[in-house]
């Protein structure tokens, strides 16, 4: 019997400033990845959809994103619905994520959950890149198993890192691995503390130092239950990370202060997105 056919998906898309306008630039997707383009919303910034078109990764899958907001230009990316991981006989599914923004522009990354099955095996990296000027928005959240059908993450793999690069220079680095007896490390109390879900909000931009204190209020007026929700700065890299036992109350936490962040931020409208609210 021949082995299931390995997805190898692949997305760019730029973002460039045309005569006061932003439109796209460059544009190129590989099975199972597309880019959608909705009609466009009077006083939000250049938005594309992102499909995985696969409805999922199993062992072995991989997806290369890559998104650029050059200078002048304001963009954001979206996807479509939650990622949806899938159990693995042993092979790792591996997602790697470049975002760049160049000067005097904005970028918002704006994914929904990844759900990881139990024994499924997820890699993911994220590369960000940023000079002086630029300002870029960019999050993910992941669920620890199919929590509305009680299933939890007890075998597999996950392996989230993050580089953030300001100017070619390594400025903050970061990864989360947990590699099989999930359920030690969730529960413990010096772990994830019974947590279904985690999630992490960057802010990159010479004035993150700057928002950290409103990013502070606005999490007091967005988080509700058991939720834990932190936010620091590092130099030019402002970082708020979330972590509940409940994904939908973290979720619409989640969402919630997206939207008044970015509104905050660069006065973009305070709510979010319909694929988002679906």
């Amino acid at each position: 019997m021949s082995a299931s056919p390995v997805t190898d998906g692949a997305a760019a898309l730029s973002f460039r400033a045309d005569r006061g306008n932003t439109v796209i630039g460059e544009l190129y997707q590989h099975n199972p990845l597309r880019m959608l383009f909705p009609r466009h919303v009077t006083g939000e910034p250049l938005t594309g959809v992102l499909v995985t078109t696969s409805g999922g990764l199993v062992g072995g899958d991989q997806l290369e994103v890559r998104i650029s907001s050059r200078k002048g230009a304001a963009g954001r990316v979206l996807a479509q619905a939650a990622e949806k991981i899938y159990r693995s006989t042993g092979a790792d599914s591996r997602i790697g994520i470049e975002l760049r923004a160049e000067a005097d522009s904005w970028l918002e990354w704006l994914p929904q959950e990844t759900i990881l099955f139990d024994s499924s095996r997820l890699r993911r990296s994220t590369e960000i890149r940023a000079v002086p000027g630029a300002r870029l928005l960019c999050g993910e959240m992941v669920v620890l198993g199919r929590t509305a059908m009680g299933e939890r993450m007890r075998q597999g793999l996950l392996h989230e890192a993050w580089d953030v690069y300001w100017d070619d220079r390594l400025v903050w680095s970061d990864a989360l691995h947990l590699n099989s007896g999930f359920e030690r490390v969730s529960d413990a109390a010096a772990g994830l503390d019974g947590a279904r879900a985690c999630a992490s909000i960057l802010y990159v931009g010479d004035d993150a130092a700057r928002h950290l204190e409103p990013a502070r209020s606005l999490i007091d007026e967005s988080v509700e239950g058991s939720l834990r929700v932190a936010a620091s700065c590092v130099g030019n890299v402002l970082v708020i990370r979330w972590l509940g036992r409940d994904s939908l109350q973290l979720r619409d936490a989640y969402g919630r202060f997206w939207a008044a962040f970015r509104h905050h931020l660069a006065g973009y409208p305070p709510i979010m997105p319909r694929l988002w609210q679906a």
